[in-house]
């Protein structure tokens, strides 16, 4: 069982990610997927909680950008006994600026709003309680 936790830019490709590599086999916990949720924190967390309680593998598909917004979702996966792992999305602003373009609606991002998450990413680490980083790197465009 294990806590998968995406972090990077809005745009970077984390969702498209999620769904080639864990949606057979992870639960999908994201804030984007509750927008009318009054406290999503919370109903994050609930979420986690009930499916590590489950024995059920999960992928939080959020930024993540800060250590501060990471610590409470590396202390439930240790709380349940899973193997915490970090999916950092190296960023490459012109592919993430033209993939929001892209987004219609609700789903397209103030472009302040990518550099604000940009200016406070901090590149996750084992030192933070991490079993593993894991990088996915941004070239021509493409995850690889």
């Amino acid at each position: 069982m294990e806590l998968i936790i995406f972090v990077g830019l809005q745009g970077s490709g984390k969702t498209t990610y999620y769904h080639e590599h864990f949606a057979a086999t992870h639960v999908h916990v994201s804030k984007d997927l509750m927008p009318h949720a009054r406290d999503r924190e919370t109903k994050q967390m609930m979420q986690i909680d009930e499916a590590l309680s489950a024995g059920r593998s999960v992928v939080v598909d959020n930024t993540s950008p800060t250590i501060e917004s990471r610590a409470p979702l590396i202390a439930a996966g240790k709380r349940h006994g899973a193997r915490v792992v970090a999916i950092y999305f190296e960023p490459h602003i012109p592919t993430v600026l033209a993939r929001n373009q892209q987004r219609e609606g609700r789903a397209r991002v103030p472009v302040p709003a990518i550099f604000a998450t940009k200016k406070k990413m901090v590149i996750p680490t084992t030192s933070e309680g991490f079993d593993e980083v894991r990088v996915v790197s941004m070239t021509d465009g493409a995850n690889s």
